[in-house]
């Protein structure tokens, strides 16, 4: 079995990004036709079938979530994708976006067919800035070729696609801060419920998926060879994006099949770690993610098996630390970030990152007590049960899977 291969980014290289008749050349298109030939809960139950969970983080039945919205019944019902790509070493959107920009103007609008939406919203964040004119350009072709905007190939269907972009704010990677983002508010989360299936995007029933969410979709539907489903097993069937980077010989975007192993990723696609250095760590699904050592390299790369060795797959990213860099640092480099990003809304996430922070830089002065870290745990423990959304209930998984994987570190008088 191959470790890198070409389901999602089949299209790459094969076209020119800034052309649809380039696109079309090579089948572009003829997923949305199809799909409009089908019922919406043909397209939800094939999504399911293929057992594809949402890309973003959640890992959520993309399929039941698709049904769910269509399932709402309202006059005017709309879709986001987020493409808000905030995570760290998280760059899989990106090479989607920048490769396959046809793709994902198709995807989104078999969405608005299947959940009944009129209305589209692309939230890019503000770091991608210079994709915009990939993605106006995408929009606008697809409206002069009538397949996009109204009455598309005469079928009576309506559906339009805005570009939204962010100012740079990680928590608008949250969906509900995201909405707020865009009607213009301060992108600070809310409580649910309301769901957005039910009250999104103007209080309207919304539906969201992410980039590489929508971008499986119109390669699912063309395939009669079943090639996804044969890719992986159980409950990870398919093939994933995964971004890699850290302390690898080869950082980049690949696509493998489930079940690859971690050693196989980080050694035979990212060649290895360079300059003869040895494995410190991995991070697993961005800065929110939890972290282990060496002892996972031979795990399968699945839902399932992950979960078992302690992690997630979380956003599809893999950073590799070498010995270079001690866990401490790595810590307090993440806690900063979280420090930064933090809206301030809630007080668990306001308060707990900002101690959380002092402890760690007391233990990089040789100053913190044994009470500190028993207070920093305890505090990493609320943050995770009682914040308002997802990035106060995520920060501290490096902190707290670390003392689990590294206790010794978090033994007054232990190595660093």
């Amino acid at each position: 079995m191959g470790y890198d291969v070409k389901f999602i980014t089949k299209n790459f290289g094969k076209y020119d990004p800034m052309s649809i008749d380039s696109y079309l050349s090579i089948g572009g298109f003829a997923a949305l036709k199809r799909a409009m030939a089908m019922d919406g809960e043909d397209i939800a139950s094939l999504i399911a079938e293929a057992k594809v969970k949402g890309r973003g983080g959640a890992a959520y039945d993309m399929g039941r979530k698709w049904s769910q919205s269509r399932a709402v019944k309202a006059p005017h019902k709309l879709v986001i994708c987020n493409a808000d790509e905030g995570e760290t070493c998280t760059f899989k959107d990106r090479e989607l976006i920048k490769n396959d920009p046809f793709n994902l103007i198709e995807a989104i609008t078999i969405c608005g067919y299947t959940v009944n939406a009129q209305d589209g919203y692309i939230y890019l964040r503000e770091e991608y800035r210079h994709l915009r004119p990939l993605l106006l350009n995408a929009i606008k072709q697809a409206e002069e070729h009538n397949l996009l905007g109204y009455n598309i190939q005469n079928t009576g269907f309506n559906f339009h696609i805005h570009l939204y972009s962010g100012a740079g704010a990680y928590v608008c990677g949250e969906g509900t801060a995201l909405i707020r983002s865009i009607e213009g508010k301060a992108g600070r989360p809310r409580k649910k419920p309301p769901f957005m299936k039910v009250s999104g995007l103007f209080a309207l029933p919304t539906c969201v998926n992410n980039v590489e969410s929508f971008s499986i979709v119109p390669h699912l539907l063309m395939d009669e060879a079943r090639e996804y489903v044969s890719y992986g097993s159980g409950e990870s069937l398919g093939t994933k994006l995964v971004s890699l980077g850290g302390n690898v010989r080869r950082p980049g975007v690949y696509e493998i099949p489930f079940g690859t192993t971690v050693r196989d990723i980080i050694y035979e696609l990212g060649q290895g770690i360079p300059g003869g250095q040895s494995l410190r760590l991995i991070q697993f699904g961005g800065a929110s993610g939890k972290i282990s050592d060496g002892r996972i390299l031979d795990t399968p790369y699945t839902y399932d098996d992950l979960k078992a060795a302690g992690v997630t797959v979380g956003s599809g990213s893999i950073l590799v630390i070498d010995n270079r860099t001690s866990v401490l640092d790595f810590l307090r480099m993440t806690q900063d970030f979280f420090s930064e990003e933090s809206c301030g809304q809630c007080t668990p996430c306001r308060e707990g990152n900002l101690h959380i922070k002092l402890i760690l830089e007391k233990m990089a002065r040789g100053e913190a007590t044994q009470a500190d870290i028993r207070d920093m745990k305890k505090i990493a423990t609320i943050m995770s049960i009682s914040s308002l959304c997802g990035l106060g209930e995520s920060a501290q998984n490096a902190l707290l899977s670390a003392m689990k994987i590294f206790p010794k570190i978090f033994e007054i008088g232990g190595a660093a």
